[in-house]
């Protein structure tokens, strides 16, 4: 069995981007025509144009751009829907790496296979390239751990920060609660 999600984001109850319409906004991009990226994904120009049409209605300024005539005629992406389809595409892949990473976090509650789950604060925060040094505090003592920088980052780990280290087998992963305040 495999988990599965779909993403998309609404706007006071719109959908204003999932699936279909990041891919016809990729279409778009890549043809630079309506017509094109029609064909290229199998659509009728009708359906892309109303897909279309419903996301602009949701956003406050539009996604595309359509110029008529001359030599730079086409249908074009904003600065709009070149951020929306950014953030979509970002989402989707955390989504992606987090549902493939076997020692993920199962729940937000941490329930975890680890069993070895100590409470701490963060004392210090070093990054060195690749790398973030986290010196955590545990009365009596203190301990070290090594994790990527991009990990400490997603979880915006920062001193004085109410952490849990992870251990489990040889390795020492870190947790942040995001819904308990920082004590």
């Amino acid at each position: 069995m495999k988990a599965r999600t779909k993403l998309w984001f609404t706007e006071d109850g719109k959908t204003v981007m999932g699936a279909g319409r990041a891919e016809l906004l990729r279409a778009i991009d890549e043809e630079r025509s309506l017509l094109k990226a029609c064909k290229k994904l199998g659509i009728s120009y009708k359906h892309a144009w109303n897909m279309l049409k419903k996301m602009n209605e949701a956003l406050d300024e539009p996604a595309i751009i359509t110029v008529r005539g001359g030599k730079n005629q086409g249908t074009f992406l904003t600065d709009v829907g070149r951020k929306l389809l950014a953030e979509y595409e970002t989402g989707k892949q955390l989504i992606n790496e987090t549902i493939k990473d076997e020692t993920a976090w199962e729940n937000v509650s941490f329930k975890l296979s680890a069993r070895n789950q100590l409470p701490g604060k963060v004392l210090e925060v070093e990054k060195n390239g690749l790398v973030c040094k986290i010196t955590i505090e545990m009365d009596p003592s203190t301990m070290t751990s090594v994790v990527t920088k991009e990990a400490a980052e997603k979880l915006d780990i920062k001193p004085g920060d109410r952490i849990y280290a992870v251990i489990k087998s040889t390795e020492v992963m870190v947790a942040k609660a995001t819904s308990e305040k920082n004590k």
